[in-house]
């Protein structure tokens, strides 16, 4: 029961009862009602300011933890890349020189990635901008790692290739010459014994006797053979691969039909004097990516520098042909 409370009345020198009313003690509670909410929340925003709950603890050292590991991944990830750049500077000057094949373009290896922003949704991050260099630089490792990775399988099947293409590639003299005594007439202008005006020699030729070996300089597989091939007589082509082919010409007899395998140093004919020639030889050509050029770069197997300086001399001196 509430308890009455009286005031003094000087007027009438008597005690009155004192009456709040309800207007007076509503106002009374809301004034003390806000000051203990205020007060409340002062003391609980003070206790979180100084004194951390155990989970938020927690989440605080959680968060140190993984911007830690963030900074250690985009160091490694920096030795990542570095250790990639060598990769690639070993493909691009090395191992694609030796398979004669064209370094990838830098354009191509540090392509970056098009349309919209792609990190948009790491912004919100707390140390955003640390979360997405990492972010990034992970994405355009990948792809680079991925670039080097096909060039590797590219490079990997010229390997495979390479060792193929040595057999293949022309490298020996067509007839037997170690003496160079068959060298006759080269690469270059010269003079025409039948129509008696200089013209180009696309080939070389070899004086020899009818009847004289003459050998594939590479491995391949017999694209023609002609009987009746006009100014060249009976001639042979081999289709080497890799855009190599040669021809044989102004032979007697064959030793192979089209379509036949053959191998280096196998015989595939015989000298003779069919065609346009006066004179029993071979003449001989190199053709690469479907134009003739000089059979004299290409008998690298068969001659040493010395003999291959002296076979040069001869060649060019002669100013005459067989055909």
């Amino acid at each position: 029961m509430a308890k009455v409370k009286y005031r003094f009345n000087a007027h009438t020198l008597s005690y009155d009862k004192i009456v709040i009313s309800f207007k007076t003690k509503l106002k009374r509670f809301l004034a003390l009602f806000s000051t203990t909410l205020v007060s409340s929340v002062l003391i609980a925003v003070g206790i979180l300011q100084f004194y951390e709950s155990p989970r938020m603890r927690t989440l605080h050292k959680e968060n140190e933890r993984l911007l830690t590991q963030y900074e250690l991944l985009y160091k490694d990830l920096s030795t990542v890349e570095k250790v990639l750049d060598e990769i690639e500077q070993r493909d691009n000057n090395l191992y694609r020189v030796v398979f004669e094949s064209d370094p990838i373009p830098s354009t191509i290896r540090r392509a970056g990635f098009g349309g919209v922003n792609k990190y948009s949704q790491l912004e919100s991050f707390d140390n955003s901008e640390l979360v997405i260099k990492t972010a990034e630089k992970l994405d355009i490792l990948s792809k680079q790692a991925y670039i080097q990775s096909k060039s590797y399988d590219e490079v990997l099947t010229m390997a495979l290739n390479k060792e193929k293409l040595v057999s293949s590639l022309p490298a020996i003299m067509p007839i037997s010459n170690k003496s160079l005594k068959s060298t006759a007439s080269g690469w270059g202008y010269r003079f025409h014994p039948i129509y008696k005006i200089r013209q180009f020699h696309y080939g070389m030729d070899f004086t020899a006797a009818v009847g004289t070996k003459v050998y594939t300089t590479g491995d391949g597989v017999v694209k023609d053979v002609q009987t009746i091939g006009g100014g060249y007589g009976r001639w042979i082509l081999i289709d080497h691969g890799f855009g190599y082919q040669t021809m044989y010409a102004h032979l007697n007899e064959f030793r192979v039909k089209i379509g036949d395998q053959v191998k280096r140093g196998q015989v595939i004919g015989y000298v003779g004097n069919s065609g346009t020639s006066t004179g029993p030889h071979l003449h001989y050509e190199v053709h690469r990516n479907g134009e003739p050029v000089n059979p004299q770069y290409y008998y690298f197997k068969d001659l040493n520098a010395q003999e291959y300086e002296k076979m040069v001399s001869i060649s060019s001196n002669i100013g005459q042909t067989f055909d």
